[in-house]
């Protein structure tokens, strides 16, 4: 055990100015890993006037809040991101470092490692402390999600993983606890940016974003055309969800690639998931396998989508979602 590293670490995720609820969850995992190991759990927290807002992260289980609220940090830039967090990483030195596996933990948490020259594992479903070793039991799909690997990172610091968002309930508030807000600051090299930010241009979803979304409508080749997926965006209204895609959907231009699920495209983790002409290849199946229910229809009988199917459904979407559709509204 490197004694030199100690705590763990949570990455907060900062959207249009406001913490984002992943955050939360990612602080209900690193509660119970902080507690097995009798460490404290800490919060980092980058962006542009963020700081009356981490008071909230020690309320829902932070001993302690890294702040750094800089200009330069309004929006996100892999670069300046990752060297500020490589930098906090040196300067402290935790044992435990978990990020969401959104698409900015995705995104930041490989340059981080690759700065620190540790390891880092993706897309995690559950998390665990070997108490005779100290190290982080990291367990993730592997092979399509055909069996579930168990991983150690025993010879660096930190251990660094990122977790699948929407697979812990965040902790209850609890105003009355205390802890510490610490301000940081950054290295000027640190937070310069070789990007150049010329517009933002928000995600066009039918519904929440398809990693917030409690219900996805996902379609794939079987919707036959691009409009037959204005049945999916109905379907998904009625139901309160959003619409997904496969990678042949998307590549077919039927649908945008942020629609996308699959190993590359979005991982998800719904409370429902229905599939829709969607065969169900390897690479789809890593994207959603997770989901709490899956319903998939679709005309052939052996499509590899209903070996993950909670209820699986023999028949061409196009005539079972209209009928879904009546039903419904009915």
């Amino acid at each position: 055990m490197n004694v030199e590293y100690r705590g763990v670490w949570t990455l907060s995720e900062v959207r249009d100015g406001r913490i984002h609820p992943v955050s939360y969850e990612l602080l209900a995992w690193g509660r119970d890993l902080a507690d097995t190991l009798g460490v404290p759990l800490s919060a980092v927290l980058l962006g542009s006037g963020v700081t009356e807002q981490a008071p909230d992260l020690i309320v829902h289980g932070a001993d302690q809040v890294y702040v750094v609220d800089d200009p330069s940090l309004g929006h996100f830039r892999a670069d300046s991101f990752s060297k500020t967090l490589a930098e906090l990483v040196n300067r402290h030195k935790p044992e435990i470092f978990i990020a969401s596996a959104t698409s900015t933990g995705r995104t930041v948490m490989p340059v981080v490692y690759a700065d620190l020259a540790t390891g880092l594992t993706a897309d995690c479903t559950e998390l665990g402390i070997d108490t005779k070793e100290r190290l982080l039991l990291q367990t993730r799909p592997a092979i399509g999600g055909n069996v579930m690997a168990d991983i150690k990172t025993p010879l660096s610091r930190p251990q660094m993983c990122t977790v699948r968002p929407r697979s812990k309930k965040p902790l209850p508030a609890d105003p009355s606890r205390t802890g510490r807000i610490i301000a940081e600051k950054a290295e000027p090299g640190a937070l310069s940016s070789v990007m150049k930010l010329l517009e933002f241009l928000p995600e066009k979803n039918v519904g929440a974003p398809l990693q917030d979304a409690e219900v996805i409508v996902a379609g794939g080749k079987g919707m036959k055309k691009g409009a037959n997926f204005a049945l999916l965006e109905e379907l998904a209204a009625l139901l309160g969800g959003s619409v997904g895609a496969s990678r042949t959907a998307v590549d077919l231009n039927w649908a945008p690639y942020s629609s996308q699920v699959g190993l590359s495209g979005k991982s998800v983790t719904p409370k429902l998931y229905i599939a829709c002409g969607i065969s169900g290849a390897v690479q789809h199946l890593a994207g959603m396998s997770a989901s709490d229910t899956v319903i998939a229809v679709n005309s052939d009988p052996e499509a590899p989508i209903f070996r993950v199917a909670d209820l699986a459904i023999v028949g061409d979407a196009l005539e079972v979602i209209p009928a879904l559709i009546g039903r419904l509204k009915s």
